[in-house]
């Protein structure tokens, strides 16, 4: 199994969303983050006072999948988040050893599997 996790912004959730339901995704979980890479964050000027937004806000999306679909996952996310903008964000993708269902005590692809 893999882990797939996407930071994207969070205008672009909805795409993604549908973008993975499309290739077969049947869960997700989304966070609410804040963080930067090359963007660097800017600068704001509030009540006359110039300010550093050094966090942006985005989203994080964590999905669970075979390893055969881990690429078509990968390529949906990036296609759906993708503005051509400086901060669409990043796909990280890690293998997963073991997962377990707390309810039933399945184990492996089962335990992920929506029933």
């Amino acid at each position: 199994m893999k882990k797939i996790e996407a930071i994207i912004k969070p205008f672009k959730l909805e795409e993604v969303k549908e973008a993975l339901s499309a290739v077969g995704v049947q869960g997700m979980t989304v966070t609410e983050v804040k963080g930067f890479g090359r963007q660097k964050g800017h600068t704001e000027i509030y009540r006359g006072s110039e300010y550093t937004v050094d966090f942006l806000p985005k989203v994080k999306v964590d999905v669970i999948v075979e390893d055969s679909q881990a690429a078509a996952v990968a390529e949906a996310i990036v296609k759906s988040a993708n503005t051509g903008k400086i901060g669409d964000g990043k796909v990280f993708i890690s293998t997963i050893e073991e997962a377990i269902r707390i309810r039933t005590g399945e184990t492996g692809s089962a335990a992920v599997a929506v029933n």
